[in-house]
């Protein structure tokens, strides 16, 4: 039997598209970043409340694995903090 996965693409161009992504939780989940701009602090993101930091070369698709045991919301951002997205995570 096949474990099921959530797995969401957020595109990263002068901001987060999605910005909101919304998952289940205690199913495990991987949110994979792809940055199609070459704009200023969107070459890093990271969240600390999820435990990930990543950079995002150019046109290159980076996996990140997301913690889904507990429900709430969690910031993820650029490496300046000055672009956001968020992970809801719902029963």
């Amino acid at each position: 039997m096949e474990t099921e996965k959530q797995i969401v693409n957020v595109t990263v161009a002068g901001g987060y598209e999605p910005a909101v992504v919304n998952l289940k939780q205690g199913v495990p989940a991987e949110i994979t970043f792809t940055r199609t701009s070459d704009q200023g602090c969107l070459d890093v993101v990271h969240s600390q409340e999820l435990n990930f930091s990543t950079e995002l070369p150019l046109n290159s698709a980076q996996t990140v694995n997301v913690p889904t045991d507990k429900a709430g919301e969690f910031a993820f951002s650029c490496g300046m903090d000055m672009f956001f997205g968020k992970v809801v995570v719902s029963k």
